[in-house]
């Protein structure tokens, strides 16, 4: 079957880079938030702003980086930013260790770990065009997102254990180990990668006015821009909402954090089912109607978690509206990934990606931000069904089937010793 396709050995330690970092993100998941509250004192003020803070500056530092990676080989660059990462996480304990752990230290941090995941991802989406052949691409993304719901499921239990039982810093170290295996597995793949082709100016050097390049190319093109709205709007509303719905479930309608973890983790299968979806899905319905529904009906659920109630009837509406929600990002995510992809050239791929996620993560951050103040005001239920709502508009903003790219022909790949 297709999801089973050997897609050859420089993508399974790729593959293998990916989950080992992201199986420390997601064991590392609110470990800054937990640094502060439990070795600083911090209030919810902190804890907002550095939740807001740190990815907005890091998606701002990462904007000029995206034009100077694209002229240069990939795999370096990833390599260097899983370095940057490990390095910045295990300044954390070492100052633990000293005593002198402040807030400050663990907004820097936070703001280099942004930027250099954003950079990484960047870097990574244009390595693996050239890496996979045109026609897997669906399958190496359906993979990606198979191991991110995996380690999501599975990563802040645990996390949350290791705590209780090594101390508050343990996780960190554990995620920058993870990064530097990673950097391991990147320098083991082996392998030449062709260096890329300066832009269409001549000039290796990127200028001042690239910065805005992968901004310009997106909201010039029929198909990325409103695809653009739609995911950026649709995430950030998505994650508004989780703040209000914890205060919620735990301080108003008191479930114990073990059930307010538990109605997460079980839900997160329908990533696992989502992404072993997708491929199978598209080739039966095709790409762009597979895009469409997925992002039509991932945009119905969060409504409902405005009506969860007290016990375990509250409980098992939270599970299921999860699940839901889950599997629908689990079927759009890759099929969106690839598209996004086949419709950027490849001298654009990692300004494009750059500006996407730079400006998702400061979308998200802003509009966190915000429902946390309406969840203030007017309750966290009200800021709930609000997001809800609007999350329901998200879908117009999808890409109209005539707006589909064309086949074209396959990418060529690069010219590896081991071959592709």
């Amino acid at each position: 079957m297709a999801g089973r396709r050997s897609l050859g050995r420089r993508f399974g330690w790729l593959w293998g880079a990916y989950a080992v970092s992201t199986a420390g993100t997601w064991l590392a998941f609110d470990a800054f938030a937990l640094l502060a509250v439990l070795v600083l004192d911090a209030g919810p003020t902190q804890v907002s702003l550095l939740a807001a803070v740190g990815p907005a500056v890091g998606a701002a530092v990462s904007v000029p980086l995206g034009p100077w990676v694209e002229v240069r080989r990939k795999r370096p660059v990833m390599i260097a930013t899983d370095l940057v990462r490990c390095a910045a996480l295990l300044s954390i304990p070492v100052a633990f260790a000293l005593g002198r752990l402040g807030f400050g230290q663990l907004l820097l941090v936070s703001v280099a770990v942004a930027a250099a995941d954003i950079t990484f991802n960047a870097a990574a989406g244009a390595f693996l065009k050239e890496l996979v052949p045109r026609r897997d691409l669906l399958v190496a993304n359906g993979r990606f997102e198979a191991t991110s719901w995996t380690a999501s499921m599975v990563g802040p239990p645990l996390g949350g254990a290791a705590i209780g039982l090594f101390g508050p810093v343990t996780t960190v170290v554990a995620d920058a180990v993870s990064y530097l295996l990673s950097a391991f597995g990147l320098r083991a793949m082996g392998g030449e990668e062709k260096h890329p082709v300066p832009p269409a100016t001549g000039e290796a050097r990127p200028r001042a006015g690239d910065l805005l390049d992968g901004w310009r190319y997106i909201l010039a093109d029929p198909a990325l821009r409103p695809l653009f709205f739609n995911t950026v709007l649709a995430n950030s509303l998505i994650m508004a909402a989780s703040p209000p719905l914890m205060v919620l479930m735990i301080h108003d309608l008191r479930f114990a954090p073990w059930q307010y973890a538990l109605a997460f983790a079980v839900p997160c299968t329908g990533g696992l089912l989502g992404s072993r979806l997708a491929p199978r899905l598209v080739t039966r319905f095709g790409r762009h109607r597979v895009m469409l529904s997925a992002g039509v009906l991932r945009a119905c659920w969060s409504l409902g978690l405005a009506f969860v109630g007290p016990g375990t009837a509250g409980l098992a509406l939270v599970m299921v509206v999860e699940f839901g929600l889950i599997t629908c990002c689990a079927v759009f995510n890759p099929v969106f990934a690839t598209y996004r992809l086949d419709r950027t050239p490849a001298d654009r791929v990692t300004r494009t990606l750059s500006a996407w996620s730079a400006t998702g993560k400061a979308t998200t951050a802003a509009v966190t931000a915000l429902w946390g103040l309406l969840a203030h005001l007017t309750g966290p239920r009200t800021a709930i069904a609000l997001a809800g709502v609007l999350l329901l508009v998200t879908p117009v903003l999808l890409p109209r089937p005539d707006h589909a790219p064309d086949t074209g022909p396959e990418p060529t790949p690069l010219t590896l010793k081991d071959g592709a």
